[in-house]
């Protein structure tokens, strides 16, 4: 009797170890209820890694770099990638009367948790150049050169609020396109890769590109654009500067006038 009783609680005790031993070697993040940001070498737990060790693991952010996670980190921390929000407005030119940069710019609406995809850039720069100062007046005819950007650009820019004298004018009424061989660049063009700056590695010598010639950009008095080469023969030697990267310039010659361009779009621009 005594012998049975000693066998069935001698059962009981080793049924009650493995049950232990199974909860202990199974313990993860999802038990501890742990999942910490960053690094925390406190924020551990017992049990399985993910790399089939048993021992101490962890329930951070790291442990996905370390390798050493708990076997249900996964499951048990989710990843959450960053999420941003729309793009604002475009802002004016920094500066009036001179090559410059607008910005826009965008908020976190969900940080990234348990190694989620990393936020995005938050504030974007492109060129810009403006023609009419603070005080109304135009300043255009300062620029000599060709400064030219995206046809993209025009998208954003407004001809009411840049400059008034055009507001009666129909759109594009008197716009005309410019068509150049590109002779010559510098190296600086084909390597930019910031976003609304790509534009410039279409920038290709031997190349002809279409450079749109429209208001604001237009002189109000010549109806006519900066660096337009328009009274220059095909044989004289002309200089660009792309807005936005002052180190993107070069030269070209005029091959003809235009009303319309015929270029591909990665080809086509517009005086600013």
């Amino acid at each position: 009797m005594g012998t049975s009783r000693t066998w069935t609680g001698t059962v009981a005790l080793v049924v009650a170890l493995l049950a232990f031993g199974r909860r202990h070697a199974e313990a993860g993040c999802a038990e501890k209820g742990h999942c910490c940001p960053g690094r925390d070498s406190t924020c551990t737990s017992i049990g399985w890694r993910i790399n089939r060790a048993y021992g101490t693991c962890f329930c951070d952010e790291a442990c996905k770099l370390t390798g050493d996670c708990c076997y249900d980190y996964v499951q048990a921390c989710p990843a959450v990638p960053c999420i941003a929000g729309e793009w604002s407005h475009w802002s004016g030119c920094a500066e009036q009367c001179k090559p410059n940069f607008r910005m826009r710019t965008r908020s976190i609406q969900q940080e990234p948790k348990n190694g989620g995809e990393a936020c995005p850039p938050l504030e974007e720069r492109a060129g810009c150049l403006e023609y009419i100062t603070y005080e109304g007046q135009d300043c255009g005819k300062e620029h000599v050169p060709a400064f030219i950007t995206s046809s993209e650009y025009n998208k954003e820019r407004t001809k009411r609020g840049v400059n008034p004298n055009w507001s009666s004018e129909p759109e594009d009424s008197r716009s005309y396109c410019v068509e150049f061989k590109t002779e010559s660049l510098s190296p600086h063009c084909s390597v930019e890769n910031r976003p609304y700056a790509r534009w410039m590695q279409y920038l290709r010598e031997g190349y002809t590109v279409c450079v749109t010639c429209q208001p604001p950009a237009m002189h109000t008095s010549t109806l006519r654009c900066s660096g337009d080469g328009i009274n220059a023969d095909g044989s004289k030697i002309l200089h660009w500067q792309a807005v936005g990267n002052p180190s993107c310039y070069g030269t070209w010659k005029k091959v003809q006038k235009l009303e319309e361009c015929s270029c591909p779009l990665v080809h086509s621009f517009i005086f600013t």
